[in-house]
């Protein structure tokens, strides 16, 4: 049987935005954390981090490689969240040093929605169902 993981690769923040994201959302579990040893070239960063989030599991790392490139606003993490307190809460928090591309609002196709790239550049979709 095949799993799918969404890959989530950060440059030497991993672990801040994992305690962010643990502390936004309760339901957010940091199931398995391997930080590199100080042989390597980054010491403390994050080798390895599974996480389970509103079901899904994601894979964390610090990539060992510098990269010209990060995250982009196309690829996102959309959330269904429980009521418009919870998603103005977590959109306030997780915009703090972060990029707001929609601010939350009725667009007609969720009776609150928010878009959002975080201060480590992962893009968040907060919405209320219909």
């Amino acid at each position: 049987m095949s799993r799918a993981f969404t890959h989530l690769m950060f440059q030497g923040n991993a672990r801040a935005a994992l305690e962010t994201y643990e502390a936004v959302f309760p339901d957010f579990t940091i199931d398995m954390l391997e930080l590199n040893g100080d042989d390597t070239a980054a010491p403390g960063t994050v080798r390895m981090a599974k996480a389970s989030f509103a079901g899904q599991s994601l894979i964390v790392i610090d990539s060992p490689i510098p990269h010209d490139f990060d995250f982009t606003p196309s690829m996102s993490l959309f959330v269904e969240m429980g009521g418009a307190e919870t998603l103005d809460a977590a959109f306030a928090r997780l915009s703090e040093g972060g990029k707001v591309l929609m601010p939350p609002d009725n667009y007609g196709f969720s009776p609150r929605f928010g878009w959002l790239t975080d201060r480590f550049g992962l893009s968040w979709q907060l919405s209320l169902p219909m």
